[in-house]
């Protein structure tokens, strides 16, 4: 049933606090809606799951982003219970954001320039690397899951729902969670690892191999295992499993720099319990984005189009700058279905992982001393000091 009916759309408050304004999305646990600070005018992203749900997923994924809080990767929970809600509902209420890497995608084209690639997985790479380093596998790795930022951050990119996330290890002893080979497919098929396809419990690696096949996705156009046909979900499954195990690192990339081989023949190479070397992957781009001498400017594929007159495209994922065409033009109409939110000023992350690197460093047009952005510091890999250029703390 709609929520918001002509009746009550302009008086469902959550924790009094909140007013709906709108449905702006439809996800497989909830819907997703529009909400205003009845205080301040603040615009959130309130997500909407009832209390008879068959499969309460809400949650679960509040308790997850809990454990994420407090850093640029994930967004910031503004609350979450069902104190006061109408109808059985519980509220879990976000910053907004703007549109998704695939609605992005859909707007230029579905294709991505080398540049545009390189600069959004080192992002993907710090994302992903912050999840694992809370003791947490995402599990759940495609396009539709990564969102730009709006108004000051609309150039960073966020990870979002975890309603598949799970713990890898023990967040005090550290003790790896034991290998199984009993396991339903979990995840999206199209960017599933083959290990995952096969029946195996997923770990860090998992998440690492699905983020080259959306590399390779934004770079090709689509995948070689899209499109095939089955009677059954499960025969479709199996279809694509058996295209892309008989489909190579090699044969992938052909016609791509060796850099992207590199990458996915590293990851399909991981055993269960191995730590990714995350540095040397986001070393292999940044090398690479030094050969093509681009500038880490911020000016992606979508930002050349904004001055076109067309829209972002409207898809199960709507965006906040429908009007304006990319994420950058609108900082307050309408956020993503999925609607995770921005750092707020003055928060830091965990010390350990806010890191900044002084080597490798991107050709920087726009001046910024990235090396000076950081408040905290720590070691990588072969004791290189390094941070996420993105991040603004």
């Amino acid at each position: 049933m709609e929520l918001l009916g002509p009746s009550n759309r302009y008086d469902f408050i959550v924790a009094k606090r909140w007013k709906l304004i709108r449905k702006i999305g439809a996800g497989s646990f909830g819907d997703i809606y529009l909400g205003l600070n009845i205080a301040n005018g603040e615009e959130v992203a309130v997500k909407l799951e009832p209390m008879n749900a068959r499969h309460p997923q809400l949650v679960y994924e509040s308790r997850i982003y809990r454990i994420l809080q407090n850093t640029f990767a994930v967004p910031r929970i503004h609350w979450f219970g069902s104190d006061g809600m109408k109808n059985d509902y519980r509220a879990l209420v976000m910053d907004l954001l703007g549109p998704s890497l695939e609605d992005l995608f859909n707007y230029v084209g579905r294709r991505f320039t080398v540049k545009t690639v390189l600069m959004l997985a080192e992002q993907m790479l710090w994302r992903v690397e912050y999840v694992h380093s809370r003791n947490l596998i995402h599990r759940d790795i495609k396009p539709d899951n990564f969102l730009m930022g709006i108004g000051q951050r609309c150039n960073r990119l966020f990870l979002v729902d975890f309603g598949l996330a799970k713990k890898y290890r023990d967040s005090r002893t550290k003790a790896h969670i034991p290998f199984r080979d009993d396991k339903n497919l979990t995840g999206t098929a199209r960017y599933a690892s083959i290990n995952a396809h096969a029946g195996h419990e997923q770990s860090r690696r998992d998440d690492i191999e699905s983020l080259g096949y959306v590399f390779m996705y934004f770079l090709r156009g689509q995948l070689p295992w899209q499109g095939l046909r089955a009677a059954t979900k499960k025969q479709k499954y199996e279809r694509i499993y058996e295209k892309k195990l008989a489909t190579t690192p090699e044969q992938l990339c052909r016609g791509y720099a060796v850099e992207f081989e590199t990458y996915l023949q590293y990851a399909r190479e991981l055993v269960f319990e191995a730590p990714p070397d995350y540095l040397f992957l986001r070393r292999l781009f940044r090398k690479l984005f030094k050969t093509y001498d681009f500038a880490w400017d911020s000016v992606y594929d979508w930002t050349l189009m904004k001055q076109k007159p067309a829209a972002l495209p409207s898809s199960s994922h709507q965006n906040a700058n429908a009007a304006g065409g990319t994420a950058c033009n609108n900082t307050t109409a309408g956020g993503n279905q999925q609607q995770m939110g921005m750092l707020p000023q003055g928060a830091t992350g965990d010390a350990n992982y806010r890191r900044q690197y002084v080597e490798d460093t991107f050709n920087n047009s726009a001046g910024v001393d990235y090396s000076q952005q950081a408040a905290g510091q720590g070691s990588g890999p072969g004791g290189a000091v390094y941070k996420d250029p993105n991040a603004r703390f």
